[in-house]
Parts: C-alpha cells; sequence; structure tokens
C-alpha cells in the first residue's frame, strides 16, 4: 500500500464522493474504493473514441494551473479568503 499527498480541498471532495457512492450502493465506499471507481468511469469514458478527442480538446484548451501551484492553491483557500475578508472589512472602515 502507498501513500497519496493531497491538498485539502481534494480530500474532501474524495470524502464526500466516497459518502455519494456508499448511499448509492448501500454498502460501505472508502476512499480508496471510490478512486478506484472513478478511475473506471474515467477509463469507460474515453473508451468512446469521440468523448476521448472532445475531452483531450477541452484539456488541451484549459486554462490548467502547473502541478505545484494548483496543490497550493486548494491548500489555502480558508486562510486566504479569511485573509482578504479581513482586509476588505478593514479597507471598508477606513474610508467611513
Amino acid at each position: 500500500m502507498k501513500n497519496l499527498s493531497l491538498p485539502d480541498k481534494v480530500c474532501d471532495n474524495l470524502a464526500t464522493v466516497a459518502q455519494e457512492l456508499t448511499l448509492m450502493a448501500k454498502k460501505p465506499i472508502s476512499q480508496s474504493m471510490a478512486v478506484d471507481l472513478l478511475i473506471e468511469v474515467y477509463h469507460a469514458y474515453l473508451s468512446n473514441r469521440c468523448a476521448l478527442d472532445l475531452f483531450s480538446q477541452q484539456l488541451q484548451n484549459a486554462n490548467i494551473m502547473p502541478p505545484k501551484e494548483f496543490d497550493e492553491y486548494w491548500d489555502e483557500p480558508a486562510f486566504t479568503q479569511n485573509k482578504n475578508s479581513e482586509t476588505k472589512t478593514k479597507r471598508a472602515s477606513s474610508k467611513r
């Protein structure tokens, strides 16, 4: 077994998906089982040539962050949002 390090937001989303799959299956689905199921769905979807072409085009045209930036962004949103809201509050109160 290998460990996988995920940003907090991605880990939260994975936990939610595992819970939703548990409700659908009416039996326990772990996070690792959810990842495996999602990979199976990904492979099934992309086995359709049209879907593969469309998805490839969407990926090529998407504005995707570099991996390090993605991990940092999704690991810090709560702190950044709180900091930004405090700054906005301070600016708004200083204008009064």
